[in-house]
């Protein structure tokens, strides 16, 4: 090979190299708010229907199975308004324990660390997590309360 072009190869392969390390951060959180996956969610709730009742209510919220990644949670957060949220832990690798369960106005992770994150906000409770809760659309139309994204 010419060693002109031996040279310029050199040079680039060390540009290269500087650019792949430039952008390797020094950041090893793995909770990069990437475990839950971009599911479609289309669901429609009659509130005229008992098991949905209950979101009459302020604070009052409903587990819905079959939905995003671990099921969704409805809850009434006032003055005709609702907020859904994936039931999935979003700081959590999928795994059995990490379905969130509905306590009061809160959603508490099954898994060791018990995550617990606010139904009203969505945000995390106690200590601070690097990720929220995956949040729905949500419309009222009539009774009907329709989840999507």
């Amino acid at each position: 090979m010419h060693p002109k072009i031996t040279q310029i190869m050199k040079k680039l392969s060390f540009v290269l190299s500087l650019l792949v390390l430039m952008n390797c951060g020094s950041d090893d959180n793995i909770n990069n708010c990437n475990f839950l996956l971009n599911v479609g969610v289309n669901a429609s709730l009659n509130l005229n229907l008992p098991e949905y009742s209950q979101l009459m209510f302020t604070s009052n919220s409903v587990y819905v199975a079959n939905q995003g990644n671990g099921g969704i949670i409805v809850t009434n957060v006032g003055n005709n308004n609702y907020r859904a949220w994936d039931a999935a832990d979003p700081n959590h690798v999928p795994s059995a324990c990490s379905l969130l369960q509905i306590d009061g106005a809160n959603a508490v992770c099954g898994c060791a660390d018990e995550n617990e994150y606010s139904l009203f906000t969505g945000q995390a409770i106690g200590d601070p997590l690097p990720c929220g809760l995956k949040e729905y659309r949500v419309t009222l139309s009539g009774s009907n309360l329709v989840i999507s994204n």
